[in-house]
C-alpha cells in the first residue's frame, strides 16, 4: 500500500474519451483528490460521489481537482455521471493495474464469503505527486461517505 510521503505510481488508466492517461497528467492543480471506490451506482459509492459533487466548488476554490477510480467501464461511468450529475472525472481501471499499484485491490469479505474488490480509499496528492494524506483502506481508518468531501476540504484548509 502507498503511504503518506510516497510518490504516486504512474500507471495508465482509461479516461472518459476511452484514452489512456497517466496520473501525472492529472496533476494540473495544487492538489489532486484521487479516490478509489468499489462500484458505480451502489448506495455507499453514490453517497460518496454525491459528497464530492456537492462540495466540488469548495474543493476547486482550495486548488483541488477530484478524480474517482473504479473497476467499472467508461460506459458504466458515463451512466453514473449522468444519473447523479457528477461534475468531476471518473477513470476506469478494469485491469486493476492502478488499484494494485496503490494496494487498494485486495481480498474483502462479506457475509462469510471472500472475494477480490476495491478498498474505499482516498489520497490527497500535491502537484509534485507526493501523497499528503490518506483516508480509508483499513478498518481503523474508514471513509464516512456522506461527509467525505467535507473531511478532505478541512484537511486542505489545514495545509494552507
Amino acid at each position: 500500500m502507498i503511504n503518506i510521503g510516497d510518490k504516486i505510481p504512474d500507471v495508465p488508466v482509461i479516461d472518459k474519451e476511452n484514452k489512456e492517461v497517466k496520473l501525472r497528467d492529472l496533476l494540473t492543480k495544487k492538489y489532486l483528490v484521487l479516490y478509489f471506490y468499489p462500484k458505480d451506482q451502489t448506495p455507499g459509492c453514490t453517497e460518496e460521489a454525491c459528497s464530492f459533487r456537492d462540495n466540488n466548488e469548495v474543493l476547486e476554490k482550495l486548488g483541488a481537482g477530484v478524480v474517482g477510480v473504479s473497476s467499472d467501464s467508461q460506459r458504466s461511468h458515463g451512466k453514473f455521471i449522468k444519473r447523479e450529475g457528477l461534475n468531476f472525472e471518473l477513470l476506469s481501471d478494469e485491469s486493476h493495474d492502478l488499484q494494485n499499484a496503490f494496494g487498494v485491490w485486495a481480498e474483502k469479505s462479506m457475509f462469510g464469503k471472500t472475494y477480490m474488490g476495491t478498498l474505499r480509499t482516498t489520497y490527497l496528492i500535491d502537484k509534485s505527486g507526493k501523497i499528503l494524506d490518506i483516508w480509508g483502506g483499513t478498518s481503523e481508518n474508514k471513509v464516512t461517505t456522506k461527509t467525505h468531501a467535507e473531511d478532505v476540504a478541512a484537511k486542505i484548509k489545514s495545509l494552507d
